[in-house]
């Protein structure tokens, strides 16, 4: 690396840190998630505003690849925790309900994107036609677990009856999601179709292999003269760097084998001990969040909106902007929506959980970039797709609000009793004749 090639990668760096940090806070005293602000700063930098020139002087062509390889590092952070924070044990309770929301919220909207895939097809498959129609429809599917987690804690409802509803089932539809994406991976032949042969290899050793190892390490040593080693309460410094480290390899197998690193990631992320001692899955996902979501995740919204244009978005481009959000609305709402009424939840408590259920944040643009670097989708159809991760996370708020305004909040709406079977309409008895 030359001088300037360092100085205008710090320069660009530091400038949307600043960026990302001011319109993070602003959405936030908006009512909105940082996410939507930190994504929309990485559309600004990207080619849509000024024709590219803020992009090409804040990072020359040449400092670009450093750029990614840091927004790819804070990816397989981001996906460890995605994958860590997966608690099935949500379940508990809510398990009829949440399943029933999830699979009607991904199945619907599956449907629905993998018809407007076909419709599409035509102008934005860049490869397999079959591996299109399903990411369609994954893409379609997906719920951004975090942003979702972050709403119930903004507006009360994460200890309510609803927000216990929605966590459960944006859990499966994170797990319904990854596995329809792997498929698509599969489908699209992302690299030696004989090295994607061993994952179930792969599967079988991270979860009867190093699954029991990673207990074994938090759950400590013991000699004749009791607990030596780790500490049971805290996380150590050495803990850390094997969990890091595994989590890099884990990433690298995945990769190799052909598929996406993501799903190294995220698996490790899973795979990883909950309840050897209380505070330990906190005590790591602070530490990796802190400069992932800081300093990492910036530079990967910069990435994205690198390969966002929408300057040259003429009328048949927005009229497919329009067909992409109807589709992923209204396919998510009414799945949601109609589940939730099936299981007797009353209309408004059904309204939020349709609604919670839409948000698609930043889980959905992992899920694009996997589709870009691919080659399964291209940057036009990248660009609007974005634009509908960006549209259906920032309308959930205001339209909780306006779900909430006539029951004195949302939060009151979080809790609420099942409403009663309809009874079965009386059989008149025949009159004789």
């Amino acid at each position: 690396m030359t001088q300037e090639q360092i100085q205008s990668f710090f320069l660009g760096l530091a400038a949307i840190l600043a960026l990302s940090r001011l319109l993070g806070a602003a959405a936030r005293r908006l009512g909105q998630p940082p996410v939507v602000g930190e994504l929309l700063a990485g559309l600004l930098v990207g080619p849509t505003l000024f024709g590219g020139a803020l992009a090409d002087h804040l990072f020359p062509t040449d400092v670009r690849p450093m750029l990614t390889a840091l927004a790819n590092l804070g990816l397989v952070l981001f996906m460890f925790v995605i994958g860590y924070e997966l608690d099935l044990s949500r379940l508990r309770g809510q398990g009829r309900v949440a399943a029933s929301v999830s699979l009607c919220s991904v199945l619907l909207p599956l449907l629905l994107g993998g018809l407007l895939a076909l419709h599409l097809a035509d102008r934005h498959a860049t490869g397999s036609r079959a591996a299109f129609v399903l990411f369609l429809g994954a893409a379609m599917a997906v719920t951004a677990f975090p942003v979702l987690a972050r709403i119930l804690a903004d507006t009360g409802l994460g200890r309510t009856r609803v927000g216990g509803i929605a966590l459960a089932g944006a859990a499966l539809d994170d797990i319904l999601a990854w596995s329809l994406l792997a498929v698509v991976v599969t489908v699209a032949g992302g690299g030696g179709q004989w090295r994607m042969l061993l994952a179930p290899v792969y599967l079988a050793l991270m979860l009867l292999v190093v699954r029991p190892l990673l207990r074994r390490l938090f759950d400590g040593r013991r000699d004749a003269t009791g607990w030596q080693g780790w500490a049971r309460e805290h996380v150590t410094a050495d803990q850390l760097i094997v969990v890091i480290g595994g989590l890099l390899l884990s990433s690298l197998a995945t990769e190799w084998m052909g598929a996406h690193f993501v799903f190294g990631a995220f698996l490790f992320g899973a795979v990883m001990p909950r309840d050897t001692f209380r505070g330990l899955r906190p005590q790591i996902t602070d530490r990796l969040e802190y400069v992932t979501r800081l300093l990492l995740l910036p530079a990967f919204f910069v990435v994205a909106g690198l390969q966002v244009d929408l300057s040259r978005l003429g009328s048949r481009g927005l009229g497919e902007l329009g067909l992409i959000l109807l589709t992923a609305v209204t396919g998510k709402f009414a799945g949601a929506y109609v589940a939730a009424r099936v299981n007797r939840v009353p209309p408004a408590q059904s309204g939020v959980l349709a609604t919670l259920m839409n948000t698609r944040g930043l889980t959905e643009i992992v899920i694009l970039t996997v589709g870009l670097q691919l080659h399964v989708i291209g940057g036009e159809l990248y660009g609007l797709m974005v634009v509908m991760a960006l549209v259906t996370t920032a309308m959930a708020g205001p339209l909780l609000h306006l779900l909430g305004r006539r029951d004195g909040g949302v939060t009151a709406l979080g809790d609420f009793e099942y409403a009663p079977p309809s009874p079965a309409p009386r059989k008149t008895p025949a009159t004789k004749p």
